[in-house]
């Protein structure tokens, strides 16, 4: 049996090939999903995927599962704890940033899951190649500017990118991937 044609990176260990034959790309909805996938491009930044990926489980356990109402009342021993914590990225700026975030969905006027998918495309253009792929869109640009306005951190065009990919915004597997739906968004 011939296996599927995939993206690249998606071909490069059983971690990827699960992730991307799942996950990546697949709409994602809920404020505390939303969340979760959030924080954990924040903490990618600067690193490669598959380590967050690898600790995805640590975090969720650190991070109280990644309720946001949860997270908003975390003090300096849950950063302590999360500092202490080998199995997470221990990351000083990047604990900050997810506590930060989480307080600051708290306060906002829509779901954080309808704040985030205002930003997806109304069409967006399958790549031929994963040398085609942006790293950067016009909407990713857009979607940081408004986060940063709200008080979101850590959460740059780059990584709004690799948010709106990871949760289905944008479908971003190549036109020879098998997952390749038939029409893009």
């Amino acid at each position: 049996m011939t296996e599927p044609v995939r993206c690249p990176w998606g071909e490069s260990t059983p971690d990827y090939v699960e992730y991307h034959d799942t996950e990546w790309g697949v709409e994602l909805h809920g404020d505390t999903a939303m969340f979760e996938r959030m924080s954990l491009e924040s903490f990618q930044s600067g690193l490669s995927w598959i380590t967050i990926l690898r600790k995805r489980e640590n975090f969720r356990t650190a991070f109280a599962g990644f309720a946001p109402e949860v997270v908003a009342e975390f003090g300096s021993d849950d950063f302590d704890r999360l500092m202490a914590d080998a199995g997470i990225v221990r990351n000083r700026a990047k604990i900050n940033a997810t506590i930060n975030n989480a307080r600051v969905i708290g306060k906002l006027d829509v779901p954080l899951d309808d704040l985030l998918w205002s930003f997806a495309p109304e069409r967006h253009e399958r790549p031929a190649t994963f040398a085609d792929v942006p790293a950067v869109t016009p909407e990713s640009k857009a979607m940081a500017k408004e986060l940063k306005r709200r008080g979101f951190v850590f959460l740059g065009p780059t990584t709004c990118y690799a948010l709106m990919q990871a949760t289905g915004m944008v479908d971003d597997h190549i036109a020879a991937c098998f997952r390749a739906a038939p029409t893009a968004r």
